[in-house]
């Protein structure tokens, strides 16, 4: 849409936002698919979306006693804004009770946009070994989880 239309439309009332990024960055950002590849299972379709989250200033003990001990999956570290600042392998929530979350985070763990093609996925975990993914849009905000199995 044209600034000129945007602007027209605005004084109308309407809220507009003007996206002026293209189709691989909308799709990233986990938007809404149209077309011949819309049908095509990306790992945002999958992605385990209630996952274990904390906040980068809490102690391991009050995340451990909230979440209890039957957790096996990995604690996913965001903001307020669900921005995602790392990530704490459930073994590491038996630490030092009073020690942060940040403390015993990675934090930089591997991610993947919301449009990456689910048959991708299986060469990734075999590769790296590891059991599970991160799913953010391309602003960085928590999607979801994608578990080996999920795939």
């Amino acid at each position: 849409m044209s600034a000129r239309a945007a602007a027209r439309l605005e004084s109308l009332g309407f809220t507009v936002h003007r996206y002026q990024a293209g189709k691989v960055d909308w799709f990233a950002a986990g938007l809404p698919r149209e077309g011949k590849d819309a049908g095509i299972p990306r790992v945002a379709d999958i992605a385990a979306r209630e996952v274990p989250t904390a906040r980068s200033e809490e102690k391991v003990g009050e995340v451990r006693k909230r979440l209890g001990t039957g957790d096996v999956e990995p604690l996913i570290v965001v903001d307020a804004d669900r921005v995602v600042l790392g990530l704490v392998a459930s073994e590491l929530l038996t630490t030092d009770p009073q020690s942060h979350i940040e403390d015993v985070m990675d934090p930089a763990p591997v991610t993947f946009r919301p449009n990456l093609r689910v048959g991708e996925m299986p060469t990734y975990f075999k590769k790296e070994g590891v059991q599970h993914a991160l799913v953010t849009t391309s602003d960085g905000v928590l999607v979801g989880l994608v578990h080996r199995h999920s795939e």
